[in-house]
């Protein structure tokens, strides 16, 4: 047969658009078939790749063709096929999430991220059952789903090593320093760019904003921590690198600004396991404890929620022509919250509400890794 080449005015493929969505609605199957067949002609696919994408034939597609040529849309009549398309039973929504949970590359999709689209064709191939893709999202939510943007975990992770700390080290560290009235402090530090950073802005529609960068590869490093129960911030920068030199003045400038005993989280940097680093810790043993943090976590560091804060409020989509300028911005965002505690200290329900997340996950990850 010859391919044909059809154009359908904007006026009748919106008739069809609204004539799909009621197909879907009454469960007309054969209909929706249809309806999309005429649609996939208007948009100039070939008849045969229509036909073998739905499952019918091609002369099947071009007597439908022929039938709404003659008849117009208004011949396509919707048959109400007993209330919305049938549900699934208890198995098959069991087995759907099982499909969800392993992701789009086991269920055979080229992508790692499932959206409704995708989701109704696995429902329609798995179960032959045919949900309109405004259902599926609420068909998600009510399996225990939710839309969320993936985050990533290193593969050198130990997921048994994480859920430890979470489940026995972190609340003995907690319980010993509230026994004895200390602070508990974490420790981490963060790195900003000359060029600047990018974030999210409302612009015009089509005109993406543009931000001007020097592109030095300069940055000001700041030494930070923040304690758990008060949100008290202390910070110092440098322009050098990040060395147990300069990590030793920062503490001491700490010691001498408290008088409690200092309960310290931080994590495995080179620099921490250094020899000047371990004596200076066993000088300060009467006031400083120290803990680590699991390898590869910087996920548990509450005070990362602190950097992105800065950076939202001090460099992103600023410029920065002078190094001096970057310096005095970023100090002057992390004045602020140091002068604001409660400000850091509302950080924290994003740590807690993300380590119960995390939690979770980790706990997961342990149990299919065993």
């Amino acid at each position: 047969m010859t391919e044909v080449r059809i154009r359908i005015s904007t006026e009748t493929r919106k008739q069809l658009e609204e004539t799909l969505r009621r197909a879907f609605r009454a469960g007309d199957l054969a209909l929706v078939k249809r309806v999309t067949a005429l649609l996939a002609i208007g948009r100039g696919e070939s008849v045969a790749g229509i036909a073998q994408g739905i499952g019918v034939s091609a002369s099947t597609v071009y007597l439908w063709l022929h039938q709404v040529l003659a008849q117009g849309v208004d011949g396509l009549r919707v048959h109400w096929r007993g209330g919305r398309p049938p549900k699934l039973t208890p198995t098959q929504r069991r087995r759907l999430a099982e499909i969800v949970q392993a992701g789009p590359e086991a269920a055979g999709f080229p992508t790692g991220c499932w959206h409704a689209l995708l989701l109704q064709q696995v429902i329609a191939r798995e179960f032959q059952v045919t949900y309109n893709v405004q259902y599926v999202a609420a068909l998600l939510h009510s399996l225990g789903f939710s839309f969320q943007k993936a985050r990533f975990v290193s593969d050198h992770l130990d997921a048994l090593a994480r859920a430890t700390w979470l489940a026995y080290t972190w609340p003995a560290w907690r319980q010993q320093a509230t026994a004895v009235g200390g602070l508990v402090l974490f420790g981490d530090e963060a790195s900003f760019a000359q060029w600047g950073s990018l974030g999210y802005t409302w612009a015009p529609s089509g005109q993406q904003p543009v931000v001007k960068t020097t592109g030095r590869r300069k940055a000001y490093k700041v030494f930070g921590l923040i304690e758990f129960f008060s949100g008290r911030l202390f910070f110092q920068g440098t322009s050098g690198k990040l060395e147990s030199a300069s990590y030793i003045l920062f503490l001491t400038r700490v010691l001498t600004q408290t008088r409690e005993p200092l309960f310290l989280v931080q994590d495995g940097a080179p620099y921490h396991r250094a020899a000047a680093l371990k004596a200076f810790f066993a000088e300060h043993a009467d006031r400083l404890h120290v803990t680590q943090l699991p390898s590869y976590s910087p996920d548990y560091n509450p005070i990362e929620f602190l950097w992105r804060a800065t950076k939202r409020q001090a460099t992103h989509n600023r410029y920065f022509p002078e190094f001096d300028t970057l310096i005095r911005t970023v100090d002057e965002a992390l004045a602020s919250f140091a002068a604001h505690p409660e400000r850091v200290k509302g950080l924290f329900g994003l740590y807690l509400d993300h380590m119960a997340d995390v939690a979770t996950a980790d706990l997961a990850i342990h149990a299919t890794a065993a």
